[in-house]
């Protein structure tokens, strides 16, 4: 008896220490503050407006030039996230004046956003797509999920007294600019996969954060809105009910599309890594579409006998992969990895005429893919990112980049630093030598 008397007064103080912990209560704004801070970034006008095209043009020109310091600024000046906290907020209030003028706020704004990006991607003379651009292309469950923790860190720090620096970190984190950017460039383009990828990125970062917010807002009870009609209290409820769920039905399917996608990717490489495992042939890339249920395999080094890979195939019916197709490229057959056919060649031929291990050719492709960098573009994006450089020229050899150029000035340290540092990001080299006269 004594015994669970002790242990009830642990449990009891132990979830007192708890509670304290974590407690959101204690530091939590008059709920009239928060009301103010929220409704006055919902207006997408004037500084606002202004702010918001800026941001859409740097952050357009940080991806045209693949340049992830230049898209971090141009997130954390963006004015987005005010409308769409502005739509979580109303909703959570049963506000549904502050919804629509939220929701027409947004919608201006990415109007907006859309024909800024899209009028700089006409007019600017890199049309290649980067590596930031085609990250946001392809969205993932990850993505959603950044989308509703970042959403419920901000409108949490949105209620606190004290200002915090929580709300540009959700900005960075859930990334609303750069997937507008990268839709703007595929209606330039006419890239319509491009366009609705992107799109779609920033549909489910938008309503996934103000999905967190409404939660917030109502686990704090915030003092909903009064209305003195009943009757139209109750017409503005039910309608917020159905603007919630209308958003949060497709919203739940495209979360699970997801989740159905990513798992396909995980079994499919992990039966990758299982059977593909040979002593003197190396996969040399994989390709798997999720959609299509579609896994492509580029083996390079000896050729498999056709009989094994019947028997791979009949492994993979017996697993959760049946419904999938396998295709298998060996050597360049067919459809070729991602180096001209004489790199092919060069790699079987070391295969069969060395004693070479795996992990030594794996380094040898790696080098080769490394070289792949084109040096005229790569000189064309330096010039735009510094423009009193003339005369650019690159040269490499097996482990160096040479930058030669002339300037009007001569650059100081830190811009000698910065260039170093793009470069060796831009052509995967760790060494690198400019030369500026």
């Amino acid at each position: 008896m004594q015994s669970k008397i002790t242990y009830a007064r642990l449990w009891h103080t132990i979830k007192i220490a708890l509670a304290h912990r974590f407690s959101l209560s204690d530091d939590k704004a008059d709920d009239s503050v928060v009301d103010g801070r929220i409704r006055a970034d919902v207006d997408m006008r004037g500084t606002n407006l202004w702010v918001l095209i800026f941001a859409i043009f740097v952050a357009s020109i940080g991806l045209n030039v693949n340049s992830t310091a230049v898209i971090i600024g141009a997130m954390l000046i963006s004015p987005l996230m005010g409308p769409i906290m502005g739509i979580g907020y109303g909703a959570g209030i049963n506000d549904f004046t502050l919804i629509r003028r939220a929701f027409s706020s947004l919608a201006f704004a990415t109007i907006v956003s859309l024909g800024t990006s899209t009028l700089y991607f006409l007019i600017s003379p890199l049309d290649t797509a980067q590596s930031e651009l085609l990250a946001r292309t392809t969205p993932t469950l990850w993505d959603v999920l950044i989308a509703f923790f970042g959403g419920l860190a901000g409108i949490v720090a949105l209620t606190r007294k004290e200002k915090s620096n929580v709300i540009p970190g959700v900005a960075i984190a859930t990334a609303l600019m750069p997937p507008l950017c990268t839709a703007g460039f595929g209606l330039a383009n006419g890239n319509w996969e491009f366009f609705f990828g992107a799109f779609y990125l920033y549909t489910i970062n938008f309503v996934f954060i103000a999905l967190s917010s409404f939660i917030i807002v109502r686990v704090f009870n915030i003092a909903a809105k009064k209305y003195v009609d009943p009757t139209l209290a109750l017409k503005a409820q039910r309608t917020i009910i159905v603007i919630v769920f209308l958003t949060l039905i497709p919203s739940s399917y495209l979360a699970y599309k997801l989740v159905g996608q990513e798992i396909f990717k995980s079994k499919a490489n992990d039966f990758i890594t299982k059977e593909f495992s040979f002593k003197n042939t190396n996969v040399a890339k994989i390709k798997i579409d999720p959609s299509s249920r579609e896994i492509k395999l580029f083996l390079i080094g000896e050729h498999i006998p056709q009989k094994e890979l019947d028997t791979i195939y009949s492994r993979l019916n017996s697993t959760n992969l049946s419904n999938a197709t396998l295709k298998i490229y060996q050597n360049g057959e067919s459809e070729k990895v991602n180096v001209t056919t004489l790199k092919t060649d060069i790699l079987a031929e070391l295969y069969q005429n060395s004693q070479l291990q795996i992990s030594d050719l794996k380094s040898k492709l790696t080098h080769i893919e490394t070289l792949e960098f084109n040096m005229e573009e790569t000189a064309l994006e330096l010039q735009t990112l510094y423009p009193h450089l003339d005369n650019v020229i690159l040269t490499y050899n097996s482990s160096t980049v040479v930058l030669n150029a002339r300037s009007s000035h001569p650059p100081k340290s830190n811009e000698i630093h910065q260039m170093q540092q793009w470069l060796k990001m831009r052509t995967k080299y760790d060494k690198i030598v400019i030369i500026i006269q």
